[in-house]
């Protein structure tokens, strides 16, 4: 039994110290998001990988940098709508 609990602690200490391990309340959009922004960190950090991209791709290595970047702001697209929040913003503000 004390097995079971120390486990527990390490994965909760585990998923406080980093982010993309998740929680029981991480959605499959957070999971998505967390697993994307880490290869396109990993690929821009390692600059044979990068390379490689950019020469498959037959763009400049500069190019090819900048547009991993700029997908990391939203990899897998807008966030979905969550459920307390079915009332536009616009109808809100005017109460």
């Amino acid at each position: 039994m004390a097995d079971k609990l120390r486990t527990q602690q390490e994965l909760e200490r585990l998923q406080t110290k980093y982010i993309g391990t998740g929680h029981p309340d991480t959605t499959s959009w957070e999971w998505k998001t967390n697993i994307h922004r880490d290869t396109y960190a990993s690929l821009v950090g390692h600059p044979p990988l990068l390379s490689y991209i950019a020469l498959a791709q037959n763009e400049p290595t500069t190019k090819v940098r900048a547009q991993l970047i700029r997908k990391m702001l939203q990899p897998v697209g807008p966030p979905p709508p969550r459920e307390f929040e079915d009332i536009p913003m616009a109808t809100a503000a005017n109460k």
